[in-house]
């Protein structure tokens, strides 16, 4: 065998060797962000499920409220408009087409903030009504809303710290020079809204029932 082809040979060897290093390594990272993936899936489901848990309950809550306060017209119909708006069939999609949409993300993260807003007005406004407030369905409705609040806020942590994680992933190197091009993107964070960081503004100078 000649010099220079057992010199080819060992340059084709080498490269042979790189390619089959690259290969792994592009599998093993994908393999990883696919994993990372699902689990920012399943965490998105998590949170849609508690905002629908809590969607369930305001009907029961603004109906028991209505015999008590029927003339805070204009707060339950603020409830109930939001809630409305928070559970449009077309900002409730899939994981997969909200993570990949953050527009759509931004219009969810947005109604459901609101509605959040909404029932905060309407709880304070029942601090004019002692009666309602003793009423033994209205505290069992309060107690399940307080519970799914904080299994919202439980949830959005999780999810949080799941794309906090697959972001970190997708930006490292050497995924970053190809995550894009496997179809991988950053997903975007739940933030705080400036309306839930605004207390609400209620006038108590109607008279308590």
């Amino acid at each position: 065998m000649s010099k220079g082809l057992k010199i080819f040979l060992g340059i084709l060897a080498v490269f042979v060797l790189i390619g089959i290093m690259t290969f792994v390594s592009v599998k093993n990272t994908y393999n990883d962000l696919v994993r990372l993936e699902e689990e920012t899936k399943e965490k998105w489901s998590q949170v849609q499920n508690v905002y629908q848990r809590r969607a369930d309950l305001i009907p029961n809550l603004v109906q028991t409220v209505k015999g008590y306060a029927a003339h805070e017209r204009e707060t339950l119909e603020a409830v109930t408009q939001a809630r409305a708006s928070a559970t449009r069939p077309e900002i409730n999609v899939n994981a997969e087409k909200m993570l990949q949409n953050p527009q759509l993300f931004q219009q969810f993260e947005q109604a459901q903030s609101q509605l959040t807003s909404a029932l905060s007005r309407l709880l304070v406004t029942i601090e004019r009504y002692p009666n309602l407030k003793a009423n033994q369905n209205f505290i069992r409705l309060q107690d399940e809303l307080a519970g799914t609040e904080n299994r919202i806020a439980v949830e959005r942590r999780r999810y949080n710290q799941t794309i906090r994680n697959y972001n970190q992933k997708i930006r490292s190197f050497p995924t970053v020079m190809f995550a894009s091009m496997l179809g991988f993107q950053q997903r975007p964070y739940f933030e705080a809204s400036p309306e839930a960081q605004e207390a609400p503004e209620v006038d108590f100078s109607t008279s308590s029932n």
